[in-house]
Parts: structure tokens; C-alpha cells; sequence
């Protein structure tokens, strides 16, 4: 991981679980330009944000709790039920 190159700090790592893609990009807009934050992926729903936050370890999953195709809810108990660290 590297460090923010102005605190020497390295970065909160994010996932993001949205199914409107506006949502999803206002959100990896916002957090991309603040210092101290790294956007690893984004996810249309749930079953596919379990998947990438096994794969990318994030320190911060934000997730929508209402999706189609696997919510939040159940993402959170998957993610819950197999330790994930997020």
C-alpha cells in the first residue's frame, strides 16, 4: 500500500456497492479527490461486492442496503459469516 504523500499516512481503502451508477460515480468523484482515500472497485450489488471484497481486502465497504440481483443486507451477513475484515 503506498502512503499520502502529504501526511505519510497510507490511505483508507474503499469499495463501493451501489446499483445506480451515478450514485457510485458521485461517490468515487468525491472520495478520489479528497486526501487520504483510495477507491480499489465498485460493485452493481451485493453478490458481486462480496466477490471484490474478497479480492481487494478494502478497509471501508460502502454498500447500498436496497439493491436487485443481492442487497446489502445479505451482502453484510455473507461478508459477516466469512470474517471479512471490512
Amino acid at each position: 500500500m503506498t502512503e499520502d504523500a502529504t501526511t505519510g499516512d497510507a490511505p483508507i481503502t474503499l469499495l463501493i456497492v451501489d446499483d445506480h451508477p451515478v450514485v457510485r460515480d458521485g461517490l468515487r468523484g468525491m472520495f478520489e479527490s479528497a486526501p487520504g482515500f483510495r477507491v480499489l472497485g465498485e460493485a452493481p450489488n451485493g453478490v458481486e461486492g462480496v466477490s471484490l471484497a474478497a479480492a481487494l481486502d478494502p478497509d471501508v465497504i460502502l454498500m447500498d442496503l436496497r439493491m436487485p440481483g443481492g442487497g446489502g443486507v445479505d451482502a453484510i451477513r455473507e461478508l459477516t459469516r466469512t470474517g471479512a475484515r471490512a
